[in-house]
């Protein structure tokens, strides 16, 4: 099975910086798609941002500019670094992986940001 364990989140103010890490272990595709989703109470789960194993990325329009996601050092690990955070930011974010054409979920952390 595949197991992701996420890191980062808190609490930071509006035009703060935060930064998520997600380790995928298991059994793990060199080709594979890794990215954060993020959900804030009361709406559906969206995607933030993916990343290939080639390092093709995509984000939501909304965070374009801001967040940047990308591969760590460690094989199958996935960043996001967050800058000028606006309080319609604050949400859970769950790390996802698709591996072998299924979906993995991490725990999720929250991110809150205050006005």
């Amino acid at each position: 099975q595949v197991q992701l364990v996420e890191s980062g989140g808190g609490l930071v103010q509006a035009g703060g910086s935060l930064r998520l890490s997600c380790e995928a272990s298991g059994s793990i595709s060199s080709f594979n798609t890794m990215g954060w989703y993020r959900q804030a109470p009361g709406k559906q789960r969206e995607l933030v941002a993916s990343i290939t194993s080639g390092g093709s990325t995509n984000y939501a329009d909304s965070v374009k500019g801001r967040f940047t996601i990308s591969r760590g050092n460690a094989k199958n690990t996935v960043n996001l670094q967050m800058n000028s955070l606006k309080p319609e930011d604050t949400a859970v974010y769950y790390c996802q992986i698709r591996n072998w054409g299924f979906d993995y979920w991490g725990q999720g952390t929250q991110v809150t940001v205050s006005s």
